[in-house]
């Protein structure tokens, strides 16, 4: 890097402007390559390092411009490379501060620090949101474990291993002997040649021997497959696809007893459905499985689709806000709600931009005749109650993501632009409803394939117990860019729906029509906190149907609280002080409130789109339908 500095620029408009960009670029991707290696320390004095030679730079041209403007064509260049590199050394340097402190927060606890309940997908980096992994990356995490998944060795490579053993005793044997000894120096050196080249023979003939009887094999089951599937017309390409599949099942268990085994237990006890998630437990543990390779590949396939669409929505979302608020960045300074037990949410455990509205005085309700959600202000919006600032105020410029924008920086600088204002997003509710495709048609493909290979598992119990546990394991790693895509396709709605919450954020029970006999007789008790703990739940899960769970025993919850409140005050049982549907909305709609939460909003739209159709129509429906018409009356407050 210190000879970088040679080549400086020669002139505004030379040659020499272009050749310092080209040396910028290139100590940016050495460090990028150290970064992307796991070496944030060497990458973090490189990424200095880059970030001197560019004001240097920068600093010569302007003054050897003469008195004209000092800006090439390459400045804006130079200074994005810059801006992007700083970022990952603030990103650097608060990672390494962290891990720094942690040994010495543990010694003082006693202890290691509780593990978080879910997979991270944020950094601490500040409060700040960082990008999603690009797709590459994405598919070499999915990947990771069926590469260390432990490999037989062929014979070539048993051969290879045993000649480099003889290699070396036949070294160590020579180190011992003395100049006169070159005869039998010789002699040593001709027999390992003999039994190197023996033994390459042998692994060669054995290799062939067994490549042909893994293809006769092959055909064998081939031809099982092609009688499973036989049919009089031709079979479409998804029926090819399955086909080929099954094979690979089919040859899959030749090699090993586990599947054999559980199809034994399956068929011994066919209704005991906790078998099931004892067998995806076992499947998901060997990833050379064909089952979960065509996860992994699905998986990935899906989040190909999500990373454009969501990187476009996330870089759009704050100059696209005009009221104010900070909707997919937590820049702002905006607290995140505590989570039951009284801890603090840090942003990677948010998943996403999970923010409450800030502190405000009482504020009285009045519901909106028309029930239409509040519209965005215009310019010159005055101060709402409690100092709320309207959308006069100048929205917060857009961070840009680090390590990924410097990667696609480094990739094409020539095609990029500065950024010229917000993007239009009228194509993201086409994105999403094929990407929600796409979920669906990935789904019914495992399951297919997973009932062809299990067939002990092809009934109506064992179906809706296949299906759980496939989109417990296929959800996880998708649902943080998914529900931000669910936001950014339903921004207007959720703007609306934090602006409401930002005015009653200290409504009270009675503010929202409750009876007196629906409060808690103890003024100091919070009322209906295990619902609104619940609630708070919510964005914490990764499964469609742990999320719905959360719902199902919030409004579990408030039903047991008031009428444990009714009895109190009537001196009544519980059980006899029962309350109706009417009371229930604005129960529900005051512990929505109290959440803060207005993603609630995008949640309960992902989850009316991947729950199962069973459970819309029971009780599981009843308590989402619940909760959105809530969520629409709180937004319709005035």
């Amino acid at each position: 890097m210190a000879a970088a500095g040679g080549d400086g620029p020669a002139g505004p408009w030379g040659p020499g402007a272009g050749r310092a960009l080209r040396t910028a670029m290139r100590a940016a991707s050495g460090a990028l390559e150290m970064d992307s290696a796991g070496r944030p320390r060497e990458a973090y004095v490189e990424y200095l390092k880059s970030i001197a030679f560019i004001t240097q730079a920068l600093q010569e041209e302007a003054a050897g411009t003469d008195g004209a403007e000092g800006v090439t064509p390459d400045t804006p260049k130079m200074l994005k490379l810059a801006e992007q590199c700083l970022e990952r050394v603030k990103s650097i340097a608060a990672a390494l501060g962290k891990a720094q402190a942690k040994p010495a927060a543990q010694e003082r606890s006693g202890g290691p620090a509780p593990l978080p309940r879910h997979r991270r997908v944020f950094s601490d980096e500040g409060g700040k949101l960082s990008p999603f992994l690009p797709p590459e990356i994405f598919q070499k995490l999915q990947i990771a474990e069926a590469r260390s998944a432990r490999k037989e060795l062929t014979p070539l490579e048993e051969a290879s291993l045993q000649n480099q053993k003889l290699k070396a005793a036949y070294e160590a044997r020579v180190a011992r002997l003395n100049p006169s000894q070159a005869l039998q120096k010789t002699s040593l050196t001709l027999s390992l040649q003999r039994q190197m080249m023996e033994n390459l023979v042998i692994a060669k003939a054995r290799e062939e021997t067994l490549q042909r009887k893994m293809e006769e094999r092959r055909l064998r089951l081939q031809e099982a497959a092609n009688r499973r599937f036989s049919s009089s017309v031709a079979l479409t390409p998804e029926e090819q696809e399955q086909r080929a599949l099954y094979a690979a099942v089919l040859e899959y268990e030749q090699d090993h007893d586990w599947p054999r085994q559980w199809k034994a237990r399956l068929k011994r006890s066919p209704a005991d459905l906790s078998l099931v998630s004892g067998l995806f437990s076992c499947l998901l543990s060997f990833p050379e499985h064909p089952i979960a390779q065509l996860l992994r590949q699905l998986q990935c396939a899906v989040y190909t689709r999500l990373y454009p669409a969501v990187s476009q929505s996330a870089a759009d979302a704050a100059p696209a806000s005009p009221t104010g608020l900070s909707f997919l960045s937590l820049d702002t300074g905006g607290s995140l709600p505590a989570e039951p037990g009284g801890r603090r949410l840090r942003a990677s455990r948010s998943l996403h931009c999970m923010f409450s509205v800030p502190e405000h005085g009482p504020a009285g309700l009045r519901h909106s005749l028309s029930g239409t959600p509040l519209a965005d202000g215009s310019p010159g919006t005055p101060r709402a109650e409690g100092g709320w600032l309207g959308p006069a105020a100048a929205p917060q410029a857009p961070r840009e993501s680090s390590f990924e924008d410097l990667e696609r920086f480094l990739a094409s600088p020539e095609g990029w632009e500065p950024p010229a204002g917000p993007r239009q997003e009228a194509a993201l509710p086409e994105q999403l409803k094929g990407i929600v495709r796409d979920i669906h048609n990935a789904i019914d493909r495992l399951l297919s394939l997973t009932l062809l290979a299990f067939e002990g598992l092809n009934t109506a119990a064992g179906k809706d117990q296949c299906l759980a546990c496939l989109e417990e394991a296929f959800f996880p790693p998708l649902w943080a860019p998914l529900l931000a895509l669910y936001r950014s396709v339903h921004r207007p709605r959720e703007v609306a729906l934090a602006r409401s919450m930002e005015r009653h954020r200290h409504a009270g029970p009675a503010d929202m029509g409750l009876s007196p006999r629906l409060f808690p007789p103890a003024p100091s008790c919070p009322a209906y906190g295990s619902a609104v703990e619940d609630l708070c739940l919510i964005p914490l899960e990764t499964c469609p149907r742990r999320k719905l769970e959360c719902i199902v025993r919030a409004l579990r919850g408030i039903c047991e609280c008031a009428e444990e409140y009714c009895g109190a005050r009537d001196g009544r049982t519980p059980a006899s002080a029962a309350i109706g549907a009417d009371d229930l909305l604005p129960i529900l709609s005051y512990v929505v409130l109290q959440t803060g939460l207005p993603q609630l909003l995008s949640e309960c739209t992902a989850l009316e789109e991947f729950i199962h159709e069973g459970y819309l129509i029971g009780e599981e429906g009843y308590c989402l339908t619940s909760l959105q018409s809530a969520l629409s009356y709180v937004a319709s407050l005035q």
